[in-house]
């Protein structure tokens, strides 16, 4: 597998943060595409393992992979041409991807750093392959598809300029660091966590009553809400 080279997964497989430890970073699913970017040997930590730094090039995301992982599931294969789609098409298929996430929620799962596979997922790995079961790409991490949606102006009390798909992000003043997406009528689906969450996926309020406790934490981090109005083309994000 040499640099510049492109490929595909005939597997499902983890894509870790560096080349020394085991930190999940992302996951790739089968049928997923990678450019090999560099090879290396990890350190005694994990036996001297050999791992290759890719880029993902449906959201640009690099990582490394095991290269044992890859042996005899991936092919050789083109260079990668993005499937961009019209804000039109891509509204046309929302209520799928709410179809999706209400369906995800109902297979057992937990919260899972870096988890884009299933059952299992992270904030923004629930919301990537949502839009992606219907050939939307979106960039990777939260901070990435704030930057990457339209920003949306909304009343705090009523947010009637929200709409069903709209993604909702959290964090503090500085970054984003939470993701969600609308469902309409005050709800949206999120994976949260074990802290302040509900170590999964569940639905939750933008205007929380009755002492809902998550909603309450998540309203008090809302940063901003964005729409999803085109596919990312597969470039580099920072």
């Amino acid at each position: 597998m040499l640099p510049g080279s492109y490929w595909e997964l005939k597997f499902d497989v983890n894509g870790y943060k560096n080349l020394d430890n085991s930190e999940l970073s992302t996951q790739a699913r089968t049928g997923r595409k990678f450019e090999v970017l560099c090879q290396g040997i990890s350190s005694k930590t994990l036996g001297k393992r050999k791992r290759l730094k890719v880029r993902l090039l449906e959201d640009g995301y690099t990582c490394w992979l095991d290269l044992e992982s890859l042996k005899n599931n991936a092919f050789l294969t083109e260079s990668f041409s993005p499937q961009l789609l019209s804000k039109e098409q891509i509204q046309k298929r929302i209520p799928k991807i709410l179809t999706w996430v209400k369906n995800a929620s109902m297979i057992k799962n937990s919260y899972l750093w870096g988890g884009t596979i299933g059952p299992n997922f992270d904030c923004s790995g629930l919301i990537q392959t949502s839009f992606a079961s219907q050939q939307i790409w979106l960039p990777r991490d939260a901070y990435q598809q704030e930057n990457f949606c339209r920003s949306i102006t909304f009343n705090e009390n009523t947010f009637q300029e929200v709409n069903p798909g709209d993604l909702i992000f959290f964090g503090s003043t500085e970054k984003c660091t939470h993701v969600g997406i609308y469902q309409g009528k005050n709800l949206y689906w999120h994976s949260s966590g074990k802290i302040n969450g509900h170590n999964g996926i569940s639905i939750d309020e933008l205007q929380p009553r009755n002492k809902n406790n998550i909603s309450s934490f998540y309203r008090s981090q809302l940063r901003s809400i964005g729409r999803v109005e085109c596919c990312h083309d597969g470039s580099t994000l920072p």
